[in-house]
């Protein structure tokens, strides 16, 4: 997808400094690039390199103005957002035929609309998937689900009755979606626990996307909600009636149990623990391995959370401070 520079800078809303007629035909990183290549650079000390290496443009900051340089610069108040937006544009769309593999089980009562059905997919009854959307081989979709619009759901991937994706979802290879959550009630006589119903629903709403092997559970009795936007890494669980809101990001291993609520604008990073109704607040940040105990609130909008339990950063690291000078005293 050969592009000006020019085009690629009035695309990603970046100043060009140079000429803007040199040719872009692909995306790397500095180490890696090669003539045609478009890097960026977030900082001034990284600068130098990307300019003595063999890329054909550099996507940097304000710190880059004021200058001649030897290759064009598009200069954008954030050079990462820039390059991702001009990756878009300058990548190699798949080109996928719309049709159904012969190897396909399709159930009469389904709807299908122009999509694209790969081998050895199972599509049960009632189930309507909309235009423009991918299935790749293996995926099943349970009975009465609804998948919206342009949404390309990858090898095996498993959508269990009931469940809704709105539009643009993309779900990475393995993900379980709509499964039952981990919920008993324990016979206090024999000791025995009985599944406690799981009849609720999976909604998943515009533009989000799901890692690999992460698992979505349904709603106990209501219903679990991804929002808008949310970005869920490889190898989450989700359980039975969490609520996310818009825009939220979580990395991998994360865990969040039953009735779980997380506000738009959360961050929240790999391997952290969020016990049964926990609440955390619009723009919290939870660093690596934090645990949420059960019904706790975090509130602090860009305020980094620490340890177990979690605590702002700040709190958690004088306490490591107190115990290291502790130690030293014994």
């Amino acid at each position: 997808m050969a592009r000006r520079a020019q085009e690629i800078a009035e695309f990603v809303q970046a100043r060009l400094i140079g000429d803007g007629n040199v040719i872009v035909t692909g995306i790397a990183s500095v180490q890696l690039a090669a003539s045609g290549d478009l890097v960026f650079v977030q900082d001034e000390k990284n600068l130098e390199a990307a300019l003595q290496s063999r890329a054909s443009a550099v996507i940097a900051g304000s710190f880059a103005t004021g200058k001649n340089y030897s290759k064009p610069l598009l200069i954008s108040e954030d050079p990462r957002l820039a390059f991702s937006r001009a990756a878009h544009l300058l990548r190699p769309k798949v080109e996928r035929n719309p049709g159904v593999h012969p190897s396909a089980i399709v159930h009469a009562g389904a709807r299908l609309g122009s999509v694209v059905i790969d081998e050895r997919v199972v599509i049960s009854e009632g189930a309507q998937i909309d235009d423009g959307t991918w299935l790749g081989a293996g995926c099943v979709i349970g009975r009465d689900v609804r998948i919206g619009e342009s949404c390309e759901l990858h090898p095996n991937v498993t959508v269990y009755p009931g469940t809704r994706l709105a539009n643009r979802v993309i779900v990475h290879a393995g993900a379980v979606l709509g499964s039952d959550g981990f919920g008993y009630a324990r016979d206090q006589k024999t000791g025995r626990y009985e599944k406690f119903p799981q009849i609720g629903r999976l909604e998943i709403e515009d533009d989000v996307e799901i890692g690999a092997n992460a698992t979505v559970d349904r709603g106990a009795l209501v219903v679990t909600r991804i929002g808008r936007g949310t970005k869920i890494d490889n190898q989450v669980h989700v359980g039975h009636n969490v609520r996310i809101g818009t825009d939220v990001v979580i990395a991998a291993q994360t865990g969040l149990s039953g009735s779980a609520v997380v506000e738009d604008n959360v961050v929240i990073g790999g391997q952290v623990g969020i016990a049964d109704h926990a609440r955390i607040q619009d723009g919290a940040i939870l660093g690596a391995q934090s645990g949420i105990p059960s019904r706790k609130i975090i509130r602090g909008k860009g305020i980094v959370f620490w340890g177990t339990p979690a605590r702002p950063i700040r709190t958690y690291l004088k306490e490591l401070a107190r115990l290291a000078r502790l130690a030293k005293k014994e």
